[in-house]
């Protein structure tokens, strides 16, 4: 199974082919700025493996930058259309929990994600050499509830958690450890069904009627 995993949640943006022999992977520090399809094609290119070989889309749903990961989605959709490929979606929280445990970060560990407002998203998760486990499941929290941990020399780790907690540990998710962690998963699912990680309540508010201009 060859897989191509999509990591656009942060500002460093990642993509990664795996397969059996190893996994290869392009990443981009300033990734706004950078076409996803030219980053593909770079390590398919490098692996020199084709289009029609890619037999999964893995996605990294986020938290994170919505437009980054609207866009990984919507590249995934088009490719499951014209290939009948099968398609994952994962958040960025459990991709930093593993990233985590590669990096041997041990115990108690927060995922830090800015939410923007002075709010944050943030789960929970107690990480060993044997594996990880969350502890407190994704949800948003005010910047006093966030600082009280870091107060406490609990871990913090995230893609810009120095800005806030200079004793947190920047971590990016990445799209080589999106991709091991499809390799071990089987729930894939159709494309109209991938959708970003987002906490918040969707309000609309009704535009009031055009005022008729009485001559």
């Amino acid at each position: 199974m060859t897989i191509l995993a999509l990591e656009f949640s942060s500002p460093q943006r990642s993509v990664a082919v795996a397969r059996a022999d190893g996994v290869a992977e392009a990443v981009e520090p300033n990734g706004r700025d950078t076409a996803a399809f030219g980053m593909i094609e770079k390590v398919l290119a490098e692996t020199k493996i084709e289009r029609e070989e890619i037999g999964v889309i893995a996605v990294g749903l986020g938290p994170g930058s919505y437009t980054g990961i609207r866009a990984a989605i919507a590249l995934a959709q088009g490719w499951q259309l014209a290939r009948g490929i099968k398609l994952l979606g994962i958040s960025g929280a459990q991709c930093l929990a593993a990233q985590a445990q590669s990096e041997e970060i041990f115990g108690r560990v927060n995922v830090v994600i800015d939410a923007q407002r002075n709010e944050f998203y943030l789960a929970a998760y107690e990480i060993s050499a044997a594996g990880w486990k969350e502890i407190q499941p994704l949800r948003i929290l005010p910047l006093a509830e966030v600082q009280s941990r870091a107060n406490a020399d609990e871990t913090l780790i995230g893609p810009e958690v120095t800005r806030w907690f200079p004793d947190g540990k920047i971590l990016f998710p990445r799209a080589a450890t999106l991709a091991k962690l499809t390799a071990s998963r089987k729930d894939f699912i159709a494309g109209e069904k991938l959708e970003p990680v987002y906490l918040r309540e969707t309000n609309f508010v009704k535009a009031p009627p055009s005022r008729t201009k009485v001559s």
